[in-house]
């Protein structure tokens, strides 16, 4: 998950992207939710639309916007983190 601050309010306030990183996607979008309540933002983000952004688009954007001016984007988006370890090449015992 990625939040980018845009707009004109950035040049005033200079800020990075911050990029978390989630086990699952339940667990992202309950994170999401939980900080737009506590800092007052309105919820535009639900586990469906999430879900079906990525399906569709490979990943899920929404922007909030503060008297017409775009303030920060929420962009969540699938990565493998722990890719599946190869085989090596190495054979079954045939042993056993």
């Amino acid at each position: 998950m990625t939040i980018s601050y845009t707009g004109s309010l950035n040049t005033v306030r200079q800020r990075e992207p911050v990029v978390t990183f989630f086990t699952n996607l339940r667990k992202a979008v309950d994170a999401v939710v939980g900080e737009l309540a506590i800092n007052s933002w309105p919820i535009k983000v639900n586990y469906t639309a999430v879900y079906r952004g990525i399906r569709e688009r490979g990943f899920y954007a929404c922007d909030y916007d503060l008297k017409g001016m775009r303030v920060f984007r929420i962009r969540i988006m699938p990565r493998v983190l722990n890719p599946v370890l190869p085989r090596l090449g190495i054979d079954e015992n045939p042993a056993l």
